[in-house]
């Protein structure tokens, strides 16, 4: 695997066929929907431009994911919100095993580090706490 214009080249035996290369972005939407899919995982965090166009109808998967592709290898930044009352530990580690195990199966690419920010936590909401008040 080596690196050349921010795509990923992939090593494998010449068979004649071509070349595999895998850009920066799709690593993150993996990483991003793998995140997402752990229980403890409130949201992912994004920026403004993202926000925008979420609430535009186009899903941004790869939102709270840094992808740095150096000469160590890797290296996967998740900025995520976690839900109140969680083990912000063990939901880390989850993260961390999915998203590794997610970019082997998908891309059999090994990712040096997986780097879990918890930029918030989110507590319950009031609607959620009135409606199941409304139905005792």
């Amino acid at each position: 695997m080596k690196e050349t214009n921010n795509v990923l080249e992939m090593n494998q035996d010449y068979n004649g066929l071509g070349k595999v290369e895998i850009a920066p972005e799709v690593i993150e939407v993996i990483a991003g929907i793998a995140a997402s899919e752990i229980e403890g995982v409130a949201s992912m965090r994004g920026n403004f431009a993202a926000g925008v166009a979420e609430r535009l109808g186009k899903k941004n998967h790869g939102k709270g994911v840094k992808v740095d592709l150096s000469e160590e290898g890797i290296i996967i930044d998740v900025y995520c919100i976690m839900i109140f009352g969680v083990s912000i530990p063990s939901v880390a580690q989850k993260i961390q095993d999915n998203i590794r195990q997610a970019l082997l199966n998908m891309t059999a690419l090994e990712v040096n580090e997986v780097n879990i920010h918890v930029v918030g936590v989110q507590f319950e909401s009031k609607t959620q706490e009135t409606e199941v008040d409304q139905e005792m």
